[in-house]
């Protein structure tokens, strides 16, 4: 029996995923909390700036790969036989000439200008807009495979940004790498920037790398946008691959700190959502959901079915950024997860400072008393948002509290809240927000649909598919459309351990990968036509509230 590894970088933690190669059955499961991201470190929400330690990600790895072994059987460690990454994205950091990440080094050990710099951060709007204006005036639209707006999630707009906020850094920096194709570099020793090897989803969908103009955009262009960019692009790369790929095999160092054996082969690296929809057993006409604190949508179409039809105002089409052979679509959502738990944090406030500071109660019971409160805000907001009737005068909101990732990319516009009255009970209020979400996941299927992409089927996957039926039978109810949520509780790791059977040699394919892996679906959640008409209607105030957040608030 061989067996693989599949490790999923999120945003808060690392999950790695052992199985077996040939069935896909799971041995064992491990998640690790990042210690300095859990501390607060490195971030400033006000600003929209998330920065993520390298150390915090070479630590959480160690310590889920020595769990889940300990967890196996005796031998397991000495027959696995490949490993796979996938990571949020884009999440680059800048590098010196030997391809150290600059945070790894003393003098930069504290800088959050030398970290990973989250997806979700948004420091890099004006450096995004010039990006745009450019790519307009250009004789090449270097966005255009990236659904014509380039974001300010993405790597040049955050390098660009870093470059010009802090001289030190700007010193020592020589390239830059995402996080997915940093993993499989450190592990294999091939650091150096032009020896890495690039991940064709990342390169695709976030760097503007397209093979028919000869790989990323052109260094005049790089230039015009930033003269600080100037030979950025001859330390990089002009070729990229699939995750189907052998980067190569572990080091001695890393098979010694992993307990493994440096005949584990590593993958090609990958983002999350792509990898997850692997996992969720994605095909064509299949609409993927990872269902998070963001949400992500992928989607793949057979070259000759979609031709030379550019979507506009999607994350990107990239031909086998998902699957080789096919073309890989991504859309999604700024926030999803991230809106309840913004309004169950502003629920918690009394809670947290009031109740906090009661005399009369010992310490330990004031504790348990507050996290106990606070833990059951969301399962009870939802238990009582079911209870409410859906109405055409329901409270409404706006999804863009943390800007809009798509359709048509904007991190200057703001959520709101519309409709209040002296009624309005915190119940409500979630309510619109939930439902605030589920019309935004219906913005991105409409325009998938307007531009002739086939949908005949919806699968869910992610922590919020798992575990919240309110939110999930509220998103079939808007999009009218059956919902299937997968089995497995960690399709990106899993996605991520059906590369590495891939890059181990062990199924030629990776559609034969999910032939034979394949968990299916736990569950499926079905329309309520009756609301969705009621929802249709909604959608139209929704649409109209978003113009006015649009041109009224969008303003820094």
């Amino acid at each position: 029996m061989k067996y693989v590894i599949g490790v999923d970088y999120g945003t808060d933690s690392v999950r790695a995923m052992l199985v077996e190669a040939p069935t896909g059955r799971e041995i064992a499961s491990a998640v690790s909390y990042y210690r300095r991201w859990s501390e607060g470190r490195y971030c400033n929400p006000r600003e929209n700036c998330y920065r993520q330690h390298p150390a915090d990600y070479v630590e959480s790895l160690e310590a889920v790969i020595k769990e889940i072994l300990a967890a196996s059987p005796e031998g397991v460690a000495r027959r696995v036989a490949g490993i796979s990454f996938d990571t949020t994205g884009s999440t680059p950091a800048l590098t010196d000439a030997d391809g150290n990440v600059l945070a790894l080094r003393p003098e930069f050990a504290d800088n959050p200008n030398a970290m990973f710099v989250l997806w979700k951060d948004h420091t890099a709007i004006d450096e995004a807009e010039i990006i745009n204006r450019t790519a307009r005036q250009w004789p090449v639209d270097y966005t255009a495979f990236e659904g014509g707006i380039y974001s300010s999630e993405w790597v040049w707009a955050k390098m660009a940004h870093v470059l010009k906020a802090d001289d030190g850094i700007r010193r020592a920096a020589y390239s830059w790498i995402e996080h997915c194709d940093w993993m499989p570099a450190l592990l294999t020793g091939n650091i150096k920037p032009e020896r890495v090897v690039r991940s064709r989803c990342a390169a695709g969908h976030k760097a503007m790398w397209m093979s028919g103009w000869g790989g990323l955009p052109s260094e005049d262009f790089l230039v015009e946008v930033e003269p600080l960019l100037k030979g950025f692009r001859k330390h990089l790369y002009t070729d990229t691959h699939t995750s189907d790929t052998k980067v190569g095999t572990l080091t001695a160092e890393w098979a010694q700190r992993l307990g493994l054996t440096t005949d584990v082969a590593v993958g090609a690296g990958a983002f999350d959502c792509h990898m997850g929809a692997v996992g969720a057993e994605i095909a064509p006409y299949s609409f993927v959901r990872v269902i998070g604190t963001s949400t992500c949508d992928v989607m793949v179409v057979h070259p000759g079915e979609i031709g030379d039809k550019l979507i506009p105002g999607i994350c990107g089409q990239v031909d086998g950024s998902v699957i080789p052979g096919m073309i890989g679509l991504e859309a999604g959502q700024s926030g999803f997860g991230d809106i309840y738990a913004w309004f169950k944090s502003v629920l918690a406030w009394p809670v947290e400072q009031i109740v906090a500071t009661f005399p009369h109660i010992d310490p330990q019971t004031r504790a348990v008393l507050i996290a106990g409160t606070i833990d059951k805000i969301i399962p009870r907001l939802a238990d009582e948002a079911a209870r409410i009737p859906v109405s055409e005068t329901s409270e409404l909101a706006t999804d863009w509290m943390n800007g809009r990732r798509t359709p048509d990319a904007s991190q200057l516009v703001k959520g709101t809240l519309a409709g209040l009255t002296l009624g309005t009970t915190a119940p409500h209020i979630f309510k619109a927000l939930v439902e605030a979400t589920a019309f935004g996941s219906k913005a991105i299927v409409d325009r998938f649909i307007e531009h002739g992409i086939r949908i005949e089927q919806v699968i869910g996957i992610g922590g919020i598919s798992q575990k919240s039926p309110y939110v999930m039978q509220t998103l079939a109810d808007v999009l009218g459309m059956p919902i299937r949520v997968a089995r497995t509780e960690q399709a990106c790791a899993f996605g991520a351990a059906m590369f590495a059977t891939v890059a181990a040699g062990i199924h030629p394919s990776i559609q034969e990968a999910q032939k034979a892996m394949g968990q299916g679906f736990s569950s499926e959640y079905r329309p309520d036509m009756t609301r969705h008409a009621v929802y249709e209607r909604l959608y139209v105030k929704y649409q109209r509230i978003g113009r006015a957040t649009e041109e009224l608030l969008h303003a820094r």
